[in-house]
């Protein structure tokens, strides 16, 4: 079986626009940097928290580019490449250009709410398509369908290539299930900043963040605190954050990191419709609590 490179702490990046709706490229360029010198394991890019629905393709190709040109091959890098129409996600992985790219991150199959086989039958065509690792990506809130540990694990015995899943259903007990019946080089990563700590505790082997992007120095150093068996001081910066956690999201995602983002001068407050910016209210009681936390 394929070994997974993607352990850690992994940043789920956004990405920046001008005020005229535009890709800020300066912007990303520096965010990286941040990233770089602030302890990420790993970028994912082109993926949910990236807005990537509504770039365009010659955005994408060239937010690609330029996260593999800065990045160099310090980190790897896992890029989104998923949708509900399987022959176009495996023409895609056929046909486009995944130069520098470690590997693909593809998420279920959303709206037509595909059986446990189908799903199956749909993770296999893709890690049938491409020589890259694949990370399968379960976020049942978003997609409607929840993929089931048994599927998961099943997937993960027959195909060599599928190293790893990024599990976002908030079903710790499912979660369990498949750390205990996995095969031993299939790895679980967190999908949801407010249960990395509890996941790693089970046998997760790190994080694909969204408070990373703004926090990457405190959120790896509870990642490696927790990876070297030093729970409690893992456990208090799990803590630090809890409040941050749940306003990150309450209005949609990436619109609280962004936010955050702003908030510390590193990037506009600017969202892609149909995605709108996070209330007043929830902007200022961030503020407020990133104030508390001297960040």
């Amino acid at each position: 079986m394929m070994h997974n490179i993607f352990k850690g702490l992994g940043i789920a990046l956004i990405t920046p626009f001008n005020e005229d709706g535009s890709v800020d490229y300066a912007s990303l360029r520096n965010l990286l940097d941040y990233q770089l010198k602030n302890g990420a394991d790993f970028l994912c890019i082109l993926a949910t928290t990236g807005e990537t629905p509504t770039l365009t393709a010659d955005e994408k190709l060239e937010i690609k580019n330029l996260v593999v040109d800065k990045v160099a091959g310090r980190i790897p890098i896992l890029m989104g490449c998923g949708g509900n129409n399987t022959a176009a996600v495996v023409e895609e992985l056929k046909t486009g250009d995944f130069r520098g790219i470690d590997g693909v991150l593809s998420v279920c199959p959303y709206y037509n709410k595909p059986s446990q086989e189908g799903l199956y039958q749909h993770f296999k065509a893709i890690a049938t398509a491409t020589k890259l690792p694949v990370v399968l990506y379960n976020v049942p809130g978003r997609t409607g369908i929840n993929m089931k540990a048994e599927t998961t694990v099943r997937l993960a015995t027959d195909c060599n290539n599928i190293v790893a899943i990024k599990e976002a259903s908030g079903n710790l007990e499912q979660v369990d299930e498949i750390i205990k019946n996995k095969p031993r080089d299939f790895d679980v990563i967190s999908g949801d900043d407010a249960l990395t700590f509890p996941m790693i505790s089970c046998g997760a082997v790190g994080v694909i963040s969204v408070i990373g992007n703004a926090l990457p120095k405190e959120f790896s150093k509870m990642i490696r605190l927790q990876m070297r068996g030093e729970y409690d001081g893992a456990r208090k910066i799990h803590h630090r954050f809890t409040d941050l956690f749940s306003l990150l999201f309450i209005d949609g995602n990436p619109a609280g990191v962004k936010a955050m983002l702003s908030e510390m001068g590193m990037i506009k407050n600017i969202l892609r419709l149909p995605l709108v910016p996070t209330r007043i209210s929830t902007l200022q009681r961030m503020s407020e609590i990133m104030k508390e936390l001297k960040i």
